[in-house]
């Protein structure tokens, strides 16, 4: 089993954020800067082509800290950010970048691609979760929530399929193909974000996703625009969503 081991740590605005390595993994982990005790993780998964501290995602973990004083941590998926991408990596992404000049759809290699990297990122992610959890700050007994959008939903579903230690996860923007099975098998509370005019993920499809899980409390976010245009305001519901089941009140006054 691997440790948690720290390589660099900044803080401003009241979060505190350091680099970490488990084992071969690269992470980050943003925290409240001052105070003491324990506090719930939100594990966020980034999307294809970027890293664990693109500005989406630091936004997110500024939000999930400063108004909930979670604790956050993201990877790495293989073959982004600070790791290489191999052989199959660089063939997947010619192939996506081919459907795309060529205006094809790019859904299947999208979905293909995605499934393979979670049968690697899945067990990082829970070697990750081991690790982090004997930090005396996080622990054991704390809920553990998730947050990640289109890859990061590839790889968020099967990780809460066969996670019992997440307990709420928010989803979105992704193909139902790969994940409807593991889906089933997830009855934590959901909340799912898709955007109703899509030009990569037809509507149907993404609703067949949200159908599929088997959570008694689920909920489904839909908004006008197409893949790329998904409210900035939905970062905060799922602040929100995620301070109601991780048992924390969200304190900015925005």
């Amino acid at each position: 089993m691997h440790s948690v081991h720290f390589t660099a740590e900044t803080s401003s605005n009241g979060v505190r954020e350091r680099d970490f390595t488990v084992g071969e993994v690269p992470g980050a982990l943003w925290s409240p800067s001052t105070g003491s005790g324990r506090a719930p993780l939100v594990l966020m998964g980034h999307g294809g082509g970027t890293h664990k501290k693109a500005p989406a995602m630091t936004g997110r973990a500024q939000l999930l800290v400063a108004e909930c004083g979670f604790h956050v941590a993201a990877i790495d998926a293989p073959g982004h950010g600070g790791r290489p991408r191999g052989a199959h990596d660089e063939q997947e992404i010619a192939a996506m970048q081919q459907a795309m000049a060529a205006g094809e759809p790019v859904g299947p290699i999208v979905v293909r691609y995605n499934a393979h990297l979670a049968e690697s990122a899945v067990p990082e992610w829970r070697a990750t979760l081991d690790a982090l959890q004997e930090l005396p700050e996080i622990g054991t007994e704390g809920p553990v929530g998730y947050f990640g959008l289109n890859m990061g939903t590839a790889i968020g579903v099967p990780l809460t399929a066969v996670e019992p230690r997440i307990t709420a996860a928010a989803f979105g923007l992704h193909w139902p193909d790969a994940l409807a099975e593991y889906a089933r098998r997830i009855t934590v509370p959901i909340e799912y974000a898709l955007q109703w005019d899509d030009e990569h993920i037809p509507r149907q499809s993404g609703l067949a996703l949200f159908d599929a899980f088997a959570s008694k409390e689920k909920t489904l976010h839909a908004n006008a625009g197409a893949h790329k245009e998904l409210p900035r305001f939905e970062a905060d519901s799922a602040v929100r969503f995620l301070a109601r089941h991780l048992g924390r009140a969200v304190t900015s006054s925005a």
